[in-house]
């Protein structure tokens, strides 16, 4: 994610403060080195950092914590507020008729981005259309073609066309009935002039709502110059932040955010179409800190649902709470966790489970995870309809006939059935629970003293049975 590694350093330093109740000048000062250090290396600019580190520092000093508040929960306070006030307020989005112009370096991600915001837009309700105007690149209007398919959004492009701005212009018109236009323009490997003259002419034609920068995480400095011509150019009302999904140090977008006093619209963090968040500062900062994004994680729950759900099937998630829990729940639990995305994103989504707890799993921990997932589900796939109904009725005989269907071994089988058996267990203890009952079980969870979460934490500790 984004300044990942500032999260990591200001996680460290914080828990140093883990059992005092008041700060001494040592302490802020380590936690203000700490902050300089994390977000220089970052490459966010350095008056930024300066400016910054010298508001937290200030209070820090100043404030007194409130009653009852310890050192750590005062500080991290203080630096969730200042890094929210950093990165600025959401980029405005109304979700109405407009036409929104993609500017950016050949390379920053514009095409994907383009194909991602559409499929945003129309899953909240809107007919969105991509004009792709991209003349100079080779491929771009396949790319486009190809990417506005698997969204399943309108696309307009003519690869026999040489002028962008006619293009702009007919597919305006080709796409009338779309309530949300899209402009992709063409990039470059430099600002050159003829690429800022091409981007003018099609913003006069266009006359678009807003136009946005797209940039990749990676672009460090570089994002100054850049968003400062582009601004000069167009006029920047928003930045879309891109391959997030990588070990890109992301400063720079904070940079071009302050240069050109725009804001942050959306983030892409994979590389299908599904993978791009509307930007929250609130939510992004606690997710930094390790303290969860609930609203994003209930918005990819409900996403995953609705993608999950067959009209021909009349499965519902909450009938495992009032009968048997079956190998056909659990398959599609595991189904709606794939389509809510990686894994290492969901857990920093939830309180208590990203942030720091993540910093100590192995680098592959999520592979491994992923890939037990992945492996059950093929078991699965070569099981009876009786089997998936009736788990139990599962012996020695029939474990071997299904690992040899699914090709893996008896072991992971036999796994896939103990995991199965250690949900069902979690879930009868909900079952039946009145509405006290339930919160004060979700209070004992959050506490720390309960079996886990479902599907994800059965096994208590680690990543339960899946990790």
């Amino acid at each position: 994610m984004v300044l990942d590694n500032l999260g990591s350093s200001l996680r460290s330093s914080l828990d140093k403060l883990q059992g005092k109740s008041r700060l001494d000048e040592d302490d802020v000062e380590e936690i203000i080195k700490e902050i300089q250090r994390s977000l220089l290396s970052a490459d966010v600019e350095v008056t930024l950092v300066m400016d910054l580190s010298a508001s937290i520092e200030e209070r820090a000093t100043g404030e007194e914590p409130p009653a009852g508040t310890s050192a750590r929960d005062h500080v991290l306070r203080i630096v969730y507020e200042e890094l929210v006030d950093l990165v600025g307020e959401s980029t405005d989005l109304p979700l109405e008729s407009q036409t929104i112009l993609l500017a950016g370096l050949q390379g920053s991600g514009k095409t994907t981005s383009a194909a991602k915001m559409a499929w945003w837009f129309s899953k909240k309700g809107l007919r969105p259309a991509v004009i792709q105007t991209d003349t100079f690149r080779p491929g771009a209007y396949d790319q486009a073609e190809q990417m506005c398919e698997r969204a399943e959004v309108s696309f307009y492009g003519d690869p026999d066309e040489d002028d962008p701005v006619r293009i702009a212009r007919d597919g305006l018109e080709a796409t009338e009935d779309a309530d949300v236009h899209i402009v992709d323009t063409a990039g470059r490997h430099a600002l050159e002039d003829d690429l800022i003259a091409e981007i003018e002419e099609i913003e006069s034609t266009v006359d678009p709502d807003r136009s946005l920068l797209v940039l990749d995480a990676a672009i460090g400095q570089g994002a100054e110059e850049q968003a400062r011509e582009f601004d000069d150019a167009i006029g920047i009302g928003g930045v879309v932040v891109t391959k997030l999904d990588g070990t890109a140090k992301g400063g720079g977008a904070l940079t071009a955010v302050n240069e050109t006093g725009s804001s942050i619209a959306f983030l892409g963090t994979g590389e299908t179409v599904q993978d791009i968040e509307r930007f929250e500062p609130n939510g992004f900062i606690s997710r930094l800190l390790g303290m969860g994004d609930l609203k994003q994680l209930s918005e990819r729950v409900e996403r995953a649902m609705a993608e999950t759900g067959d009209e021909e099937d009349d499965w519902e998630p909450e009938d495992i709470m009032e009968g048997s829990f079956t190998l056909k729940d659990m398959q599609k639990q595991m189904e709606a966790m794939n389509k809510m995305g990686p894994l290492d994103q969901v857990m920093d989504m939830i309180p208590g489970l990203g942030g720091g707890m993540m910093d100590e799993l192995p680098d592959d921990a999520m592979d491994v995870t992923q890939d037990r997932m992945r492996a059950f589900d093929v078991i699965m796939d070569s099981m009876t309809d009786d089997e998936l109904e009736n788990p139990r009725s599962i012996g020695a005989s029939r474990v071997r006939r299904i690992a040899r269907g699914a090709g893996e071994d008896e072991e992971t089988v036999q796994e896939l059935l103990q995991q199965h058996k250690m949900m069902e267990q979690t879930i009868q203890q909900f079952q039946g629970m009145g509405e006290g009952d339930m919160q004060r079980m979700m209070k004992k969870i959050q506490n720390g003293g309960g079996g886990g979460m479902g599907g994800l934490g059965g096994g208590g500790g680690g990543l339960g049975p899946f990790g």
